[in-house]
Order: C-alpha cells, then sequence, then structure tokens
C-alpha cells in the first residue's frame, strides 16, 4: 500500500522537496548535456569510420553521462522514498497521495508554489486540479477539520 500523507504532513515536507527537485533538475540537465555529448561523438564515428575520434574525449563523455544518470537515479529515488509521486521532473511537479472521502486522490504541488493548495483524482492529472477549499480539508482523512 502506498504511504498516505495528510496535508500537514505533505506541507512540512516541501522545503527537503524543493531541494531535491532542484538538484534533480540541475542533474537532469548536466546528463542531457552528456548524452548530447556522447550522441555528437557517435555520430563524428559513424561518419567518419572512426578514424579521427578523440578516444579520450569519447570516455569521458561516457563517464560524465553514466555518473550524471546515477545521481540522477539518486536523488529521483530519495523523492520517491519519501513516498511522493514525480509527476514532471521538467517543472518539478509532485504528488502525494492522500484520501478524500474514502478514495485515494492526490495533493498537488508544482516547485515554486509556497504551499499545497491543490489536488485532483488520480486519474485527473494536471488539468484536473481544484483548490483546496473548506469541503475538501473537512473530508480530508487524516487531517482534523478546520
Amino acid at each position: 500500500m502506498p504511504k498516505r500523507f495528510t496535508l500537514v504532513e505533505a506541507e512540512s515536507l516541501l522545503p527537503q522537496l524543493e531541494r531535491l527537485l532542484r538538484q534533480a533538475i540541475e542533474l537532469k540537465d548536466g546528463f542531457t548535456s552528456a548524452e548530447r555529448s556522447v550522441d555528437s561523438i557517435t555520430e563524428r564515428i559513424t561518419m567518419m569510420g572512426g578514424v579521427t575520434v578523440d578516444r579520450g574525449r569519447a570516455l569521458e563523455a561516457r563517464t560524465r553521462r553514466d555518473e550524471s544518470a546515477s545521481s540522477l537515479r539518486g536523488a529521483i529515488e530519495e523523492v520517491q522514498e519519501i513516498g511522493c509521486v514525480i509527476k514532471d521532473l521538467d517543472i518539478g511537479l509532485v504528488d502525494f497521495p492522500t484520501l478524500f472521502r474514502g478514495r485515494e486522490v492526490y495533493l498537488c504541488w508544482k516547485l515554486g508554489e509556497p504551499a499545497i493548495g491543490f489536488w485532483h483524482g488520480v486519474d485527473e492529472g494536471f488539468a484536473g486540479r481544484k483548490a483546496i477549499d473548506q469541503e475538501f480539508r473537512d473530508h480530508h482523512e487524516g487531517d482534523p477539520p478546520q
């Protein structure tokens, strides 16, 4: 069973998640850059038969790509171990499983938002976000009604 969060619990994790997501986005940028270098070298090898390829540069690019991929996996796994679901790493979109009126839904937060202000059904996604209102607070299991 997935971890379920109260609104208070989820919001208490935002500083940690912000740090992890910013780190993951930076690592993803590094991976993308290294991957482009590897692709460029591979293309040159294909076109030139490998005759004039700088093997040291090719090895460095592959090593940088592999290290970036490993670090990125680690950052993503750290977020997942908390119990969150990364929906879109590029914009820092994260969901927190929770219950509303007895059904599983997600608290929805995007990097840069000061607090969790939205929720949506598990099959609705970002476009289906609804504001957390008093009805949600009253029927959100785990948090006391306010």
